[in-house]
Order: C-alpha cells, then sequence, then structure tokens
C-alpha cells in the first residue's frame, strides 16, 4: 500500500511539471536551461529525479540529455521531447510531452496524444497488452502517420525504470494481461509517413546507469560509483549530476574508466530510421478493476 501511495505522489509531482512544461516557450533556451529547469522543479516539490530529463529533438526520439553548459539551442521550428522522471522512495512516475511551434507539426504532436488518450481509455484490469499495441498503432495509422516500432513502454519496479515488461506501440504477437497494483508507463512515438517507423542506436551517449558494484581496483573510480549507488542506485543518472563532487575533466575521465570496466553502462541516443522527425506522450498508470488510475494526470 506504501508503494501505492508513493507511486500517487511522485506521479502528481512529475505530472503538474510536466504541464508546466507544456506551457512554456523553450525557444531561444538551451537544452542545459530545459534539463536545469525541470529538474530543479521535481526536486522543489520533494521527489528525485528518475533519470535525467531527457530533451530530445527532431529525429532524435529518445536518451539525449544536456552536457554541463550544452548549449544546443531550441529554434521555433523544433519538435522537442522533454521526458521526464520523478522518484519517492524509489516508486517511479515516468512523463513525457512533445512541445513544438511550428503549426506543420501539430499532427505529430496530436497522433502521439489520441494514441495514448486511446490507450488509457481501454486500459483496465485484465486487457491484454496486444491489444493496446493494436489501439496505439491503429490510431496513429489512421492520421497518415507511423508508430514506432521498436520503442515501448514499460513495467515499473522499485528504483527500476524498465522492469522486464514492455507496453507495444504496435500489434505484437505473445502478448501478458494486465494486472492490478502493477505501475507501467504508456509512451506512443510517433514518426511521419515517410518514416521507417524504427529507431537506430546513435553515436552521442550521455546516460548512464550502475551495471555492477564490482570494484574496479581504481581507487578514485572506485568511489566515483560508491557515490553513483549511493545517490542513484540502479536509475539512470547524467555526467551533469557528477559535478557536485567532481571537476567536469576529472568525472569525464573517471566515468569513462568506469565504462570501459563495465560497471556503468552508457545509453546511446536513438535517432528515427529515415531522419524523419518524432513525437512522443506518456504517462504513468496503475491498472484496476474499473479502469485505471493515471499517476501523472495532473
Amino acid at each position: 500500500r506504501m508503494a501505492y501511495d508513493d507511486y500517487i505522489k511522485a506521479g502528481k509531482i512529475a505530472g503538474e511539471v510536466r504541464e508546466n512544461v507544456r506551457k512554456t516557450d523553450w525557444v531561444g533556451k538551451t537544452v542545459y536551461e530545459i534539463c536545469e529547469y525541470v529538474e530543479s522543479e521535481i526536486r522543489k516539490r520533494g521527489a528525485k529525479c528518475a533519470f535525467p530529463v531527457n530533451t530530445s529533438i527532431n529525429e532524435v526520439a529518445a536518451h539525449y540529455t544536456a552536457e554541463p553548459n550544452d548549449e544546443l539551442t531550441i529554434t521555433e521550428d523544433d519538435l522537442v521531447k522533454i521526458d521526464l522522471g520523478a522518484q519517492i522512495d524509489g516508486y517511479i512516475a515516468d512523463t513525457a510531452v512533445t512541445v513544438c511551434y511550428n503549426p506543420q507539426y501539430d499532427t505529430l504532436v496530436q497522433g502521439a496524444e489520441s494514441a495514448l488518450n486511446n490507450a488509457m481509455s481501454m486500459m483496465k484490469v485484465g486487457v491484454k497488452s496486444s491489444d493496446v499495441g493494436r489501439t496505439i498503432e491503429k490510431t496513429i495509422k489512421d492520421l497518415g502517420l507511423i508508430p514506432i516500432g521498436n520503442l515501448s513502454g514499460h513495467s515499473l519496479e522499485q528504483y527500476t525504470i524498465h522492469a522486464g515488461r514492455s507496453v507495444p506501440n504496435i500489434w505484437s504477437i505473445g502478448s501478458f494481461t494486465f494486472q492490478e497494483e502493477q505501475a507501467f508507463a504508456c509512451e506512443p512515438f510517433v514518426t511521419t509517413g515517410e518514416g521507417l517507423g524504427f529507431v537506430h542506436e546513435g553515436k552521442v551517449k550521455n546516460i548512464f546507469a550502475l551495471a555492477s558494484r564490482k570494484k574496479t581496483k581504481d581507487k578514485e573510480a572506485d568511489e566515483m560509483l560508491d557515490y553513483i549507488w549511493n545517490n542513484f542506485n540502479l536509475l539512470p543518472f547524467a555526467l551533469r549530476w557528477l559535478l557536485e563532487k567532481w571537476e567536469e575533466k576529472d568525472a569525464r575521465r573517471l566515468l569513462e574508466i568506469l565504462v570501459k570496466k563495465k560497471a556503468v553502462h552508457a545509453y546511446p541516443v536513438l535517432v528515427e530510421g529515415n531522419g524523419e522527425r518524432v513525437a512522443q506522450a506518456e504517462h504513468t498508470f496503475i491498472p484496476n478493476e474499473n479502469g485505471v488510475t493515471i499517476t501523472t494526470n495532473p
């Protein structure tokens, strides 16, 4: 029961921050400013960040977060997915909004939102995951758009963002049935009719997570390993988050050692296969007998 309350509390915070992000004009702002603003708003409300804010622009579908003092600036032509997570005692709320100031991309943004809403309105205990995927896919294709087939939502557990079950964005073979007391994130990703509908890994890797607590025999690197465990547990983190304790140069060097020794995993950005723009919408939800509790509703 405790866990349920924490999911609700984290969801309220994440939902509130997401709605503020939606209402803000980010044109001329850097991704660094977006990340710092959103992460500080989550902390201000009494939660911790469940992962670094993702600010993925245009054909980058996911997993870009700001480098320290990142100069990358939002233009009025950009489609920006802002994906944020709050956690209380490791119980996570994961939610996203796509901001865009050029009306020619409204259909993409709407496509992601409609697919998410349609998935949520059919959700309750006993629903099959493949049927949710079918609904999302149909909603998107009816608009002449394409869902990203190899990105999906996911089950959530304490300190675990991807807890083993997938909430598909396309109809898929093999499925499970939603049960109560389980938390999930649903996150349709949508690209244009010209898109491939699949993402591949890009070169940039600026989100990290602990992979192993095995010591490296490098005293400084092991200190960083302990710091990561004590501050972020197994949840993802950014280089920016290490700068309270280390100079940037040292932080980069030590992180590189940890990645090389496979103590830390580095996540690459995910890019639409044909370089087409991508929009995303996301809620965290808990199914129940009568429907669904969407924790990240404002």
